[in-house]
Parts: C-alpha cells; structure tokens; sequence
C-alpha cells in the first residue's frame, strides 16, 4: 500500500476512507445544507445524517430512548449521527447513510437535542430502523461458509 511520500508510513483503509470523506462533495455544491446543526451547539465528533422516507419516521421517534436533531424535507426524515457511524454496519434499506451530513436545502429542524450535541445515538437509530423495516440486525443474522 503507498503512503506518505517520503515519510515511511502506510496509509490503513480507515484513514483513506477519512480523506475522502473530508472531500467536498458535489451535493454540497448544489445547495444542500452541510452541518446544519442549530447555533450554539458543537460536533466533536464530526457529523453525518441518516435519513429514512417521511412514513418511517413517525414510527421511528417513539423507539428511541433519546433524540438528537432531526430534519424533515418533506420526503425524508435526517437524524444527526456521529461520523463514521456506519463503520462496519449496513444500515437497513430503504435507509440513506449520507457521510458529512449534506441536507437538501429545504430541510428544517422538526426535533432539537435537548443538550448541546446534535447527536442521536446511532445504535438505538440503527436498532429502531431495523425494527420498523421488519430487518435483522447485521449482527444477528447467520453466517454462511
């Protein structure tokens, strides 16, 4: 694998996979909102979204022990999640992962996070999902050889 030129030192996946996430997409460049968090909160862990289609949603928020900010569009519902929240997990169909957290520009705010992170825990979002889309959890399913 290359790496630093000159350096002596490999790049691994994980931090290639966090370069090019740190790259603007061109959602951001079509007017899509990026970090729309509400003023006066912080992201220490960076920020990406889930969204899920406008029907699950109302579904969704009554399963969670705790709620971050969510957005709606009017489609889509997008709950803030940490980034990298989809490391080693495939988040159930039909269920967007969107890395920086681009929101369409018609987004608003319907839920604001009580504290002052924008997060929803992404394991309870991730469990809540699978359970009104009627999906076993990725880890509970069997392996095959």
């Amino acid at each position: 694998m290359n790496g630093i030129p000159g350096s002596g030192r490999s790049l691994g996946l994980d931090t290639l996979v966090r370069l090019q996430r740190g790259r603007p997409s061109a959602a951001a460049a079509d007017g899509d909102l990026r970090h729309p968090v509400p003023e006066g909160m912080t992201t220490p862990l960076g920020c990406d979204a889930v969204a899920v289609p406008a029907r699950l949603g109302p579904l969704v928020l009554p399963r969670l022990p705790r709620v971050g900010c969510v957005y709606a569009d009017g489609t889509r519902w997008w709950w803030i999640v940490p980034s990298d929240s989809d490391y080693a997990l495939s988040w159930p169909a039909p269920a967007h992962y969107s890395p920086g957290a681009p929101l369409p520009g018609a987004a608003r705010l319907i839920h604001r996070s009580a504290g002052t992170v924008p997060y929803t825990p992404p394991i309870p979002l991730y469990l809540a999902l699978c359970r009104v889309t009627g999906t076993t959890p990725e880890w509970s399913r069997p392996l095959s050889a």
